[in-house]
């Protein structure tokens, strides 16, 4: 089996990025790619997401090869035990400091959708062999794909799709997030459904890359797998919008294919070109990626309920900011500072060999 520290360094510019886009001093000043798409479409923020399941379903590959990907009723104990962490850690990022009435807890999120994505894709890639996995995958894309068109007009608006017919109905308009003025669930039940898909690629095109003997032969197929992923998406997107918060068929397929793109020039810079000195603090980044991210919310939660004067602390970092630099300036700077600062910390961990699973 052929080993990528590329792998390890995507793992590592996502938990990065995710934690740079999270984290601007004011969401009223961002650069427009550190944004997400107002509703269809793309930005490069939109392709941080479904990085993080790609590498979660990369990092399953790896974690099953040792076991030899035997499936068992402790294996499967296991893996829901840890899909339930990741949900119940999520949920409590929502409502901790438990400032807001029950009533109004907010219940899915990033981390429940993590959670609940791997439990599903870690039971059926050790039930399914690659070729029913693929099947199943272009079953679920095709039938979510008729769901969404289910709803007649209206069906891919922000007030009409099923996705939010169903969260309604289930966990209560209470109970969601509130985007563009309505009661609407970026990380909704339905719509967690085709992100395990996201999962299982990441899972599957990590089986075929560790199988490549040759590593600038899987540059040069990784290359061809992406660019015709984000093609196909492309055209795809033409009758079904790529859309982040739908989770859209055509979505998956073309963040899939950037995804592809990225690992293979990665490979390239690392594995072949061995660019090492560049890729280590990416490969830092990686060791500890969940337990970072939810740190990374924790710290921030402190910053909110903290006031300084008639502003909460985080306000009055980026007040010092904007004050030397122009708005947007100050604003990235606020969260690159904050990805300086996790990087320390997962630097310090890694010395001490410390790796917290979640």
């Amino acid at each position: 089996m052929t080993r990528y520290l590329a792998l390890d360094a995507f793992r590592g510019i996502t938990i990065a990025l995710m934690i740079l886009v999270n984290t601007p001093g004011t969401w009223s000043h961002v650069y427009a790619p550190l944004l997400h798409a107002d509703w269809n479409g793309a930005t490069p923020t939109d392709l941080v997401f479904p990085f993080f399941l790609f590498i979660i379903g990369s990092a399953m590959f790896f974690s099953f090869k040792k076991s030899n990907f035997a499936a068992s009723p402790d294996q499967f104990r296991k893996i829901i035990k840890r899909g339930f962490i990741m949900f119940f850690i999520g949920f409590m990022l929502n409502v901790i400091p438990f400032t807001a009435n029950v009533e109004d807890w907010r219940i899915m999120g990033v981390l429940q959708r993590i959670g609940i994505a791997y439990t599903v894709a870690a039971c059926l890639v050790l039930i399914l062999n690659r070729t029913g996995i693929f099947i199943l995958s272009a079953v679920i894309l095709l039938t979510y794909w008729a769901l969404l068109l289910s709803m007649g007009e209206g069906s891919l608006t922000i007030d009409g799709n099923i996705i939010r017919q169903l969260d309604l109905a289930v966990l209560g308009a209470n109970h969601m997030y509130t985007m563009r003025g309505v009661a609407f669930e970026p990380e909704g039940l339905l719509s967690t459904i085709p992100a395990v898909v996201s999962m299982l690629l990441g899972f599957e095109l990590t089986r075929y890359l560790t199988s490549i003997k040759d590593k600038k032969d899987s540059v040069i197929k990784l290359t061809l797998i992406g660019g015709l992923a984000v093609g196909f998406g492309a055209l795809w997107g033409l009758v079904l919008p790529i859309n982040k918060s739908l989770w859209t068929p055509s979505y998956v397929i073309y963040t899939t294919g950037f995804a592809c793109l990225l690992l293979a020039a990665f490979i390239w810079l690392i594995d072949i070109m061995k660019q090492t000195k560049l890729a280590e603090p990416l490969l830092v980044y990686g060791t500890n990626p969940l337990f970072v991210y939810v740190l990374s919310f924790l710290v921030v939660t402190v910053y909110l309920n903290i006031h300084i004067g008639d502003v909460s602390m985080y306000a009055w970092l980026y007040q010092q900011l904007s004050a030397v630099f122009a708005p947007k300036l100050a604003s990235f700077i606020f969260a690159f500072s904050h990805v300086a600062f996790f990087w320390y910390v997962s630097l310090k961990l890694y010395q001490r060999k410390i790796f917290i699973k979640i």
